[in-house]
């Protein structure tokens, strides 16, 4: 029998990160039962697997997963193979293409390697929505619609906003709320994790266990992760994502390439740092230090211990001020291919220095295939020049001597000519 610690300080780790619960004085009241009991609460969240790699922002409800889990409670790590051929509408303008079967389930099996760098393999509980909805009949699918109705869809702000502006919503598409709400039926859920952009969808489960005649889950809604840039949530489609695949030194140099604001709110969500931890930190940890101290932390995460040591090791030879790695390929760049027309077309300034646009210039060392990749490398905050980010398109350098150019884990020396 597993035990608990007490139910205040159970709620702070849980509310560590979260936007809404609903309702917390539900949730208190089942972890109270529960260290009554000595039971686990059941832990549930849903994943489409409709992409085959994950990044940071997919992480942040598994790492909420692996809370409950650390606090003792069963956690359900549900793939959803059934709803994922409907497709999630949520955020969506309109139909999303729908996967075969094959591309779902390779997809789940990428998913496995990767969510077991956080959760525990040993006590996770796996399973697949269409265990029970590949059971079902035409007569069960109409007893489970029947308790929704069109209006209350149009409630959900997508389809609302769909429908006012005369675009398609496609009856399957209706479905997938209520698809989701009955997977919590199946599993006999607690609690429900989500992001905040999934609440209409956890609501449904609680409407349907109630329907089913079981007690509601509690729903906990977690924020959408941020990426790079600090503004857009963290998308591959934005380039602003960090893969839990990518390289340790790529992994690590681009923590290290966010701003320390941002730094907090990945401590919060990313890590199991407590809030006090992270209040001290704050006061009397030098930002720079704190900043290495998430990455190694991350990177550890999803390599090893000696792969964050390593990553640290090698980024600061590579991208701190009066250090460069041990090896740098030297390449020369004729400077009239990547001036920039400043001051009524004039590059040069009169202190000897030129200003350069850094898309010409990457892509004329080798370090970018095209102008398009160096500038979406640039808004990545993935290059630096002379150990300093890059985020303007256009700098001025000395025309004299070389300039240490990175992007990414690759560093080359620039002479001008």
């Amino acid at each position: 029998m597993p035990t608990f610690a007490p139910v205040d300080e159970q709620l702070t780790y849980i509310k560590k990160g979260s936007v809404e619960i609903i309702r917390e004085p539900e949730l208190r009241s089942k972890l109270e039962r529960s260290l009554a009991s000595g039971k686990p609460l059941r832990i549930k969240a849903g994943f489409d697997p409709t992409a085959p790699d994950l990044h940071l922002g997919h992480t942040v409800l598994m790492r909420k997963l692996k809370h409950f889990q650390d606090l003792g409670h069963t956690v359900i790590f549900l793939i959803g193979d059934f709803t994922g051929m409907i497709g999630d509408p949520t955020g969506r303008s309109a139909t999303r293409p729908q996967l075969s079967a094959e591309e779902l389930m390779q997809n789940a099996k990428t998913y496995m390697e990767q969510v077991y760098k956080i959760l525990s393999s040993r006590t996770t509980e796996v399973r697949f929505n269409n265990e029970w909805f590949e059971k079902m009949k035409s007569a069960d699918w109409i007893k489970l619609a029947a308790k929704f109705t069109v209006s209350q869809m149009l409630e959900r702000e997508d389809f609302h906003n769909r429908f006012q502006n005369e675009k398609p919503i496609a009856l399957h598409e209706l479905l997938y709320p209520i698809s989701q709400g009955y997977d919590s039926v199946m599993l006999k859920s607690d609690v429900e994790l989500g992001g905040t952009d999934q609440k209409f969808n956890l609501l449904v489960g609680r409407e349907l266990q109630r329907a089913y005649g079981q007690e509601s889950q509690v729903v906990l809604t977690m924020p959408i992760l941020e990426g790079l840039d600090g503004v857009q949530k963290m998308s591959k489609s934005y380039g602003n994502a960090i893969g839990i695949k990518e390289p340790p030194l790529e992994m690590y140099g681009k923590l290290m390439s966010i701003s320390d604001d941002m730094m907090w709110r990945y401590y919060e969500l990313l890590t199991d740092v407590q809030i006090a931890e992270i209040e001290r930190m704050k006061r009397d940890v030098h930002p720079m230090q704190a900043k290495k101290d998430l990455a190694a932390r991350i990177v550890k995460d999803f390599h090893s211990a000696d792969a964050a040591a390593k990553a640290g090791e090698d980024w600061a030879k590579q991208f701190q001020k009066d250090q460069t790695p041990d090896s740098v390929d030297d390449v020369s760049v004729p400077k009239s291919a990547i001036l920039a027309e400043i001051n009524d077309g004039d590059a040069s300034l009169s202190n000897g220095s030129c200003a350069v646009r850094i898309d010409k210039l990457l892509k004329e060392a080798g370090l970018a295939s095209s102008r398009t990749e160096a500038e979406r490398k640039i808004k990545e905050g993935a290059v630096a020049i002379n150990g300093d980010i890059v985020t303007s398109p256009v700098i001025t350098i000395s025309a004299n001597g070389g300039i240490l150019v990175r992007v990414g884990k690759r560093v080359k020396r620039v002479h001008l000519t």
